[in-house]
């Protein structure tokens, strides 16, 4: 791994059982903190979304071995299992929260699990996770004509902000889907700097909209992990993933191309 690649872990529900549609990107307890712990042993240093943003657009430095540790959505398990882990550590976290998934008065439903309430997202940022955003109903954001695109961005930095009083800087977008468009709207919408997936080590030149990820899996096990964030053998383990994205890429831009023919 050279100086300009970052490893981002992006994680989903953390649950010993998480229903099934949050199953396949959930991770154990345990295996969150062996993870955790590794990352430790290993002498990385955990960083938010918005520092790796300020270091690669303004030059601030980093730590030696930078990791980004991520988690979308807002599930109930990021505060019940993975807060007191990262506490015992002493690292860092960015959580993308999903507005109209959380518990509370901006709820609309459509959550595949337990969702996090308010009272628990201001208690993750009062231990220093940062809290980003993820859209307010978790759509396919490049399917969205432009008003509702912008409403979804902009909703959801608007509700961040009154519930917590300090306005979000970072975004991920919802399935991983964005296009040139989604990414001018959630630039327009205030946000600093919004992560993929992508599947590969995040690196400078991919620009501040466009960062990638490398998903955390229930199926991934420890020398797995360890080889993701060292930066071995990343394409190899998504190769299937990758040129299933790049295939569905082709045939969502027609979709939505097709729909605007039709408007």
């Amino acid at each position: 791994m050279n100086d300009e690649s970052v490893p981002i872990l992006m994680y989903h529900a953390i649950a010993h059982r998480p229903a099934p549609a949050a199953h396949p990107l959930s991770v154990t307890p345990e295996a969150f903190a062996e993870q955790m712990e590794l990352l430790g042993e290993r002498g990385f240093t955990p960083v938010t979304t918005a520092r790796l943003g300020r270091a690669w657009r303004h030059g601030e430095p980093l730590p030696p071995r930078p990791v980004l540790i991520t988690f979308d959505d807002g599930y109930e398990g990021v505060h019940r299992h993975a807060l007191p882990v990262l506490d015992t550590l002493g690292f860092t976290s960015t959580l993308f929260v999903s507005t109209g998934w959380l518990r509370g008065p901006h709820h609309e439903g459509g959550a595949p699990d337990t969702m996090l309430d308010w009272g628990q997202v201001r208690e993750l940022a009062a231990a220093g996770t940062e809290i980003g955003g993820h859209s307010h109903t978790h759509p396919q954001l490049d399917q969205l004509d432009d008003g509702r695109l912008r409403s979804e961005a902009v909703r959801c930095k608007e509700i961040i902000t009154a519930e917590l009083g300090t306005a979000p800087v970072s975004f991920a977008y919802p399935y991983g889907y964005s296009s040139r468009r989604v990414r001018r709207a959630v630039r327009a919408a205030g946000f600093a700097q919004s992560l993929a997936v992508g599947n590969a080590l995040a690196r400078r030149r991919q620009g501040p909209y466009a960062l990638e990820r490398v998903t955390v899996r229930r199926s991934t096990g420890a020398g797995e992990f360890e080889r993701l964030v060292e930066g071995r053998g990343v394409a190899r383990a998504f190769a299937r993933d990758r040129a299933l994205t790049k295939g569905y890429a082709v045939l969502r831009r027609t979709r939505r191309a097709a729909r605007s023919l039709r408007t």
